[in-house]
């Protein structure tokens, strides 16, 4: 049995979902960040970074969204969720996922936490101004360059494609018109009619905080 541990509306959707793909066996654990629960002790003795999503498994703990969809695919291969046997094709999976997680999904942080690059308001105003640019060419990249379709790699389903819908959520927030990317904009949607997506979304508005 695995613990994933998350907070709604946050990046953790992305292994949710990967979770219910898989069919995997897990409970569920909510951390509400308004009551600051990420800085509790018992929180921070699973992820010292404070910060979510945390998946708790026999082996140990993954704190990182890329770790955990690679993890998830490579421990449920009967789900086909990653081409795990083409180490080529595997790695433009993670490839995908790395820019997801070190570019687009940073840009998106600068928004409400300029505060972990600047002190001064008037530097946090203006990564926010920011914000629809930097974010908006994250997703001319993905657009252009990085997305095949109808699914990220093609027409293979792999864990890309709940980590690009997670993200993809915040564009009308990080002042990015979705109708510039038709693309992302189409997956978006055709993942969200998804059952595992709506499973993972219904249980995240649904569930209790621990």
């Amino acid at each position: 049995m695995l613990d994933f541990y998350y907070a709604p509306d946050t990046c953790a959707l992305a292994s949710h979902i990967a979770l219910e793909d898989a069919g995997a066996h897990y409970r569920l654990h909510r951390i509400n960040f308004g009551k600051q629960e990420q800085r509790r002790p018992d929180y921070l003795a699973i992820n010292p970074k404070g910060r979510v999503p945390a998946l708790v498994t026999k082996l140990g703990v993954l704190t990182e969204t890329p770790a955990m969809l690679a993890f998830i695919a490579q421990s449920y291969p009967a789900a086909g969720l990653a081409p795990l046997d083409d180490p080529f094709a595997f790695a433009r999976v993670q490839e995908f996922n790395s820019y997801i997680c070190s570019t687009l999904h940073v840009a998106h942080a600068h928004r409400m936490r300029g505060h972990r690059w600047a002190d001064e308001p008037v530097a946090i105003a203006a990564m926010q101004r920011k914000i629809p640019e930097s974010v908006g060419a994250c997703y001319a990249h993905v657009e252009d360059h990085a997305f095949t379709g109808p699914f990220v790699m093609g027409e293979t389903y792999t864990i890309a494609d709940p980590y690009l819908f997670t993200v993809a959520q915040w564009m009308e927030a990080d002042g990015v018109d979705p109708a510039r990317f038709p693309k992302v904009a189409a997956h978006r949607e055709m993942m969200r009619r998804r059952a595992t997506v709506q499973t993972a979304l219904h249980a995240e508005s649904d569930a209790v905080e621990t």
